[in-house]
């Protein structure tokens, strides 16, 4: 009994000399579950077997001294198999006290949010105590962040498999190559083992079913392979359907010829319009004057009279502000810039012009609306409509005048690019249609917008066709030499330019927002029942156009031609002259207006019947 107690107090003697020098160690276990060493796990049993066999041999030494080798024997197994030695201040290396433990090979110290680990390096090396006798293995340390100490007696507890058997060796785990990793639960990283087998990339991605495993291939076999998978562009193109063949064909073929016959009828129910200007509303203000001199007595005009009146003297005032322009002086300054600068103004000319073209259109409605109020007026509310058709009349007048000045510059801007002979033209025609295909094609474009910029090009193929004109007559009056060739060729350039950018333009429009070729039919049919004056569904499906200002163009432009030839003296020969060729050009506009107009009821006529057959029988 006393020998058991002398042993005890030999094991207790070596703890405490253990708390005093931190140099000297007691023999420690290796657990065979140390994920470090798995591969030598077997062989590191073997070599603490034998050192137990060497301590339990200098145990027996010992009892020369009186100690019960029994007792030095149990309690040096108990204190291998210890599996957690805590020691709440055990001192680092620097003399710094922290709070830790240690784990069978390893030893663990927490200082805050860093824990260090130190584990036995290897079996093989082993260092010996400067105090005893006894062999210590090799240390080395390890940083694992850790959020407080209870987390980590929890990764302690996943770390050791069995470290408290008296043989000092546990039952290998069945996880091969297990890995420390820090897992996050909201209070801070904690320790946590992962298995080869969910670190395996093949297998995780194998469970994939989105994953392609790559084969390695020979060139050779890559080649072959390719050469017999189909359709060589199966992996940047799709296969088709009946729906995208139709739609191929329809940008191709079914759509241009309708959008053309829609914009070239638009043009003509322009000119329509134009030509009514210029013949039918000056004959019938010559018929409300002789009624009214015949009969002697004034009455209260019609709305219709009224706005006959207005409109002629908006034209009128055009006409004569115009005359007082000179337009060599403009077509000089034009012609002196770069042909970069001809676009720009040319542009900027062309958007000023359909914004007038739209602003025009309100303010004239806007005139016939006074015009209706002051023929249906009480006599006691005249004075006030009086007063607003004055407004509207002299709003309408200015609004005229700015357009007419727009549209002249905008013819200049073309004779000069026409006349020139370095390709100004050419240059001009690819810049400005390009990029109006550019700023058009590329958006998102609903039905009535679609309606709406058909209607914009009908307009615009009107303008050109005046500006046309504009150039000719400047021709007539200061061309010197041959000059109808080249013109017919320039003009045919223009016009076969803006009939294929309306083509390619709408043709794209249609196909990127999904508008079928039918469209532009129903879009002619609304078109057909206002030529026949029948009642539309909706004013966004007429066409509007105000023609004052492109009437005061042409007259300013064909009356130097007609002076021309208007002999200067004397006064009643000149005055005959200006009368013949007057009525020469009042009869042909005349002829040109019957012909144009029944033109266009014809054909509106017999469209409207024919779609009206077309709605019957797909009914």
């Amino acid at each position: 009994m006393a020998l058991r107690t002398a042993g005890r107090k030999l094991s207790f003697d070596v703890l405490r000399h253990r708390d005093g020098d931190h140099h000297a160690a007691v023999p420690i276990n290796r657990a065979e579950s140390d994920p470090t060493q798995t591969a030598t796990m077997r062989k590191s049993r073997k070599q603490r077997r034998n050192k137990k066999k060497k301590d339990q041999k200098l145990l027996e030494s010992s009892s020369v001294t009186g100690a019960d080798p029994c007792s030095s024997v149990e309690d040096s197994r108990a204190l291998n198999s210890d599996s957690v030695t805590s020691d709440p201040h055990f001192p680092l290396q620097n003399g710094s006290a922290c709070n830790g433990f240690e784990l069978g090979a390893r030893k663990f110290y927490s200082t805050g949010s860093v824990t260090l680990v130190e584990e036995e390096e290897s079996a093989a090396s082993v260092c010996t105590g400067p105090a005893t006798g006894f062999n210590f293995g090799e240390l080395r340390q390890r940083a694992v962040n850790s959020g407080s100490s209870e987390d980590l007696a929890n990764s302690a507890a996943v770390a050791v498999d069995g470290g408290g058997n008296d043989d000092g060796g546990a039952k290998a785990s069945p996880i091969e190559n297990p890995k420390l990793t820090k897992e996050n639960d909201g209070n801070g990283g904690v320790a946590k083992l992962e298995t080869v087998e969910s670190l395996d990339w093949r297998r995780v991605m194998a469970e994939d079913p989105n994953y392609v495993f790559l084969v390695d291939k020979s060139p050779l076999a890559y080649f072959l392979e390719e050469m017999h998978n189909g359709n060589s562009l199966r992996s940047t193109t799709t296969l088709g359907n009946e729906k995208e063949r139709e739609r191929v064909y329809d940008t191709i073929f079914r759509l241009p010829w309708r959008c053309e016959l829609l914009i070239d009828v638009g043009c003509f129910v322009c000119f329509d319009s134009f030509l009514s200007l210029l013949t039918i509303m000056p004959t019938r203000i010559m018929m409300t004057i002789w009624k009214l001199l015949k009969t002697r007595q004034f009455k209260r005009l019609s709305a219709m009279e009224l706005s006959d009146f207005g409109c002629f003297l908006i034209m009128s005032c055009g006409v004569i502000l115009l005359q007082q322009t000179d337009i060599s002086l403009i077509y000089h300054m034009i012609r002196g810039q770069g042909t970069i600068k001809l676009y720009v103004v040319y542009n900027v000319l062309e958007i000023f012009d359909k914004l007038c073209q739209s602003f025009n259109g309100d303010v004239l409605q806007t005139f016939f609306h006074s015009a209706e109020g002051l023929a249906s007026c009480p006599p006691e509310s005249t004075r006030f409509w009086i007063w607003r058709f004055i407004a509207d009349e002299s709003l309408a007048i200015a609004a005229s005048i700015v357009h007419s000045f727009i549209l002249l510059a905008q013819a200049i801007t073309l004779s000069t690019c026409i006349v020139a002979h370095n390709n100004a033209l050419f240059a001009l025609l690819v810049s400005n249609n390009f990029a109006e295909i550019k700023s058009n094609v590329f958006k998102r474009y609903s039905r009535d917008n679609v309606h709406s910029l058909v209607y914009f090009d009908s307009i615009e193929r009107f303008h050109i066709s005046a500006f046309i004109l504009f150039v000719l007559a400047q021709n007539i009056l200061e061309a010197e030499g041959p000059w109808f060739e080249s013109f017919l060729s320039n003009v045919l350039l223009v016009y076969v330019c803006e009939m294929i950018i309306d083509i390619i333009k709408h043709s794209f429009i249609a196909k990127f927002n999904d508008i079928k070729p039918i469209t532009y039919s129903e879009f002619l049919e609304d078109l057909c029942k206002q030529t026949l004056n029948m009642q539309t569904e909706g004013v966004k499906k007429n066409l509007t156009f105000v023609p004052l200002a492109p009437a005061s163009v042409v007259i300013r432009v064909l009356t130097p031609v007609f002076a021309v030839n208007i002999p200067p003296n004397p006064l009643r020969w000149r005055l005959f002259w200006i009368l013949l060729f007057t009525a020469m050009t009042y009869v042909m506009l005349t002829s040109l207006k019957v012909l144009v107009g029944l033109g266009l009821q014809k054909h509106a006529t017999w469209y409207v019947n024919r779609r009206r057959k077309h709605h019957l029988h797909a009914d």
